[in-house]
This record gives structure tokens, C-alpha cells and sequence, in this order.
């Protein structure tokens, strides 16, 4: 991908540089988001995009930019690319000042950047299901921030990827919050369970996708807090993210779910996942065959 978007403008990649002094690189003082595309089309842009303000807000960062100006330089950005399958990444941050934990006094702008990568579809992971770990949940008490200060979740993935496995759940004292990187849901005699939106998880854009077909389809959902109990006792579990979409968990602490088979329910809303991105994104090449 040769080109990015830094403060604004759309530069070679390489040309892409931030000062040593800024806040983001020394204190992780910003936020981030990721959009998926499809076909070329970024999926659920505007939630993404009302994450990322809501986000920066929170820390007391102002975008330089309406919502419209930074959607187009993004779509600009894509076609420059030529990405049709894959993500932007995109990050901001307070800006370039002096090292100090305060926050800056006087005009200080913040930071933009943003840049896209190929990424398909993990299509295997989907159509057979993931293994998991369980740990600690180590993280601030904002997690609803989409913040750069990522110290928690890498190292609980680093768990889950030294074990071989693809995410690790994690838990607050017995209550079940997220994965590392993702939002957890179980199911339990057909009703679809998952974690509230509170400041103990990041409000998921893929989950909220999911709770908008699930009510749609007249699919029974329960947002609460659940426990471990639940958890291992659960009919069917699955994780929702931006690259990860809905994927089946089949197994757990080297525990079988569903005997090891990706469940009902669980592929009902895959189906019904891809048809919301091929509503707003085009046919997929790259279907999983139920």
C-alpha cells in the first residue's frame, strides 16, 4: 500500500513521519479505529467514524475535521490504493509537545494518520471454528475508549498465541468482559447472550451488527454481564470483530464446544452477517458455503 493520510493530506507512505515528541508515541495519549473493506467499500463507516469521535472526545481531543471531510479523504485513499480487501487503519493523537504528563498548554494540533492494508476474509477460521484461552482481565476501567495504550490486550493475545490458540477471553474477577481483541457472545437454549455496552468493553461496531440482525430475525438477545459458569456451560459461543466478523469458538481451555461443531445459531448469524456486508459493500467472492 503506497500511500497514507497524514494530517490531512494524502502522502507516499514512506513520506509518512511523526515527530519523536509526539504525545501518542511517548504516553499512547490518542485513539484508533479500523474500518473492513469490501469490494473497495468500507463497511459500517459512519458507526466507525462516530466510535472514533466519541473516542477522542472522551480524552479531550477535537478532530480537525467534519465527519465528511475525513470520510472522503479515507474513500480517496482506498481507490489510491486500489484496496479492495482488506482494512484502513487510522489513529489521532494530541499532537506534537514538550514531554510532560499534563497535557499541553497553548495550541497544540493534534495528530492524523491513516493508512490501509490487504486483509481477506478468514474464511477457513469461520467455516470450521477458533480455540481459546482464558485470563485475567488486566486492562484500565474505560475500555470503552478505543485508546492507543494497548498493553493489556497484547499481552493476553501473546497468551493465546503462545498456546496456539486464536484469542483469549477475558475475565474480570468471575465475570466474563472480552477477548483481546474482540467482543464475546454465548448462546444458551437459543438465546443470544453477550456482555452490555459499559466502560469494562469496547462498544463493537461487529456487535452491534449482530444485535441489529439478531432483532430483525426475531433472534432473543440478552445483553448482562455472564459468568465463567456460563460461559463453560454455553450451547454455542462466538466472537465478533472488524476482521474477524462472527467466528465460532469450538473450543476453550482445551475444552470442546458443541462437541467441537460450529452451531446453529451461530452460522444462522454468519448468514445473516454476509448479507449485511453485501448490502452495503456488493457481492462477496468469498462466501462461506452453509
Amino acid at each position: 500500500m503506497k500511500f497514507a493520510i497524514l494530517n490531512g493530506e494524502i502522502i507516499e507512505r514512506s513520506q509518512a513521519k511523526v515527530d519523536v515528541e509526539d504525545r501518542g508515541y511517548q504516553f499512547g495519549d490518542g485513539v484508533y479505529e479500523v474500518i473492513r473493506v469490501y469490494n473497495g467499500k468500507m463497511f459500517t463507516a459512519k458507526e466507525h467514524l462516530y466510535r472514533f469521535v466519541r473516542s477522542a472526545d472522551s480524552i479531550g481531543i477535537t478532530l480537525p475535521y467534519k465527519d465528511e471531510q475525513l470520510l472522503e479523504l479515507l474513500e480517496t485513499l482506498i481507490v489510491k490504493n486500489n484496496l479492495q480487501t482488506g482494512i484502513i487503519y487510522m489513529q489521532i493523537t494530541r499532537g506534537v509537545a514538550p514531554r510532560n504528563h499534563a497535557f499541553p498548554t497553548g495550541k497544540v494540533i493534534p495528530a492524523l494518520v491513516a493508512y490501509t492494508k490487504e486483509i481477506n476474509r478468514p474464511v477457513e477460521g469461520l467455516k470450521t471454528g477458533v480455540t481459546t484461552i482464558l485470563t485475567e482481565d488486566i486492562r484500565w476501567l474505560r475500555c470503552d475508549i478505543k485508546s492507543l495504550n494497548l498493553l493489556g490486550n497484547l499481552l493476553a493475545k501473546q497468551k493465546a498465541s503462545e498456546k496456539g490458540c486464536f484469542e483469549a477471553i477475558q475475565l474480570r474477577g468471575n465475570d466474563v468482559t472480552e477477548g483481546s481483541s474482540s467482543n464475546i457472545f454465548i448462546v444458551k437454549n437459543g438465546v443470544v447472550i453477550t456482555h452490555e455496552s459499559n466502560h469494562f468493553i469496547l462498544k463493537g461496531i461487529t456487535k452491534d451488527v449482530i444485535l441489529q440482525v439478531c432483532s430483525d430475525n426475531g433472534l432473543p438477545v440478552e445483553e448482562r454481564t455472564f459468568c465463567l459458569a456460563e460461559l463453560e456451560q454455553a450451547d454455542e459461543v462466538f466472537l465478533s470483530s472488524t476482521t474477524a466478523e462472527v467466528m465460532p469458538i469450538v473450543e476453550i481451555e482445551g475444552n470442546k464446544v458443541n462437541g467441537g461443531a460450529v452451531g446453529s445459531i451461530t452460522r444462522k448469524l454468519q448468514e445473516l452477517f454476509e448479507q449485511e456486508i453485501e448490502t452495503q459493500c456488493g457481492s462477496l467472492a468469498d462466501k462461506i458455503l452453509f
